[in-house]
């Protein structure tokens, strides 16, 4: 399964209505190019189960994925298309083993030796953060910069740039090697979703 070059991370501290946020942010969208990322930690299973199912059926409708954060098992009574996998999550090769290899399934990395093991366990793709400076960040540490990301794109895992990313920094990241762009802020409080989506969007081909 290819990953999607734009990832879209929930907050529904920024944003309550995510399926209402994610229909508006995906329509139009070129298919297969966006990933919504679920990430509510906090939320008991049932209701973590409620709002998967929701955005799934929002993105599927628009032809773009769905990944759930660190819940495996919500990732498959969903049909969500993945899951994402924390630093300290269960073992990669533990989700493929449960979700097939078709599954995507991405780790959140903060070194370059992060995304080699990653790789090395059969991760889908990878995000590495923060590339800059983000209030959600600040307490973790320093930014990463470029200089791991290029690093890290290196090894040959899709790579996926998260933290402070903006439609302006988008073609530095690229540059860099990054496959694509995260973003929690960009689309969460936009205006207009589907603008600030699509103003992430790599040129077709990337």
């Amino acid at each position: 399964m290819g990953v999607p070059v734009v990832h879209l991370i929930t907050d529904r501290r920024l944003q309550p209505d995510l399926h209402g946020r994610a229909a508006a942010a995906l329509a139009g969208l070129p298919p297969a190019r966006v990933l919504v990322q679920l990430r509510e930690k906090d939320l008991p299973g049932r209701e973590l189960l409620r709002v998967a199912r929701a955005l799934a059926a929002a993105c599927h409708e628009a032809g773009q994925k769905l990944v759930v954060n660190d819940r495996v098992d919500v990732a498959l009574a969903a049909g969500a298309d993945g899951v994402h996998l924390p630093a300290a999550g269960i073992p990669v090769e533990d989700a493929r083993r449960l979700l097939g290899d078709e599954a995507l399934v991405g780790v959140s990395c903060h070194s370059a030796a992060e995304v080699r093991r990653a790789r090395e366990a059969g991760a889908s793709y990878a995000t590495v953060s923060p590339i800059y400076d983000t209030p959600s960040k600040r307490a973790y540490g320093a930014p990463v910069g470029l200089a791991v990301l290029r690093e890290a794109a290196a090894s040959g895992l899709p790579v996926i740039a998260l933290g402070g990313i903006t439609a302006a920094r988008v073609p530095e990241v690229l540059a860099a090697g990054a496959r694509g762009v995260g973003a929690i802020r960009a689309w969460l409080e936009a205006a207009d979703p589907a603008a600030a989506v699509r103003a992430l969007l790599p040129p077709t081909g990337s």
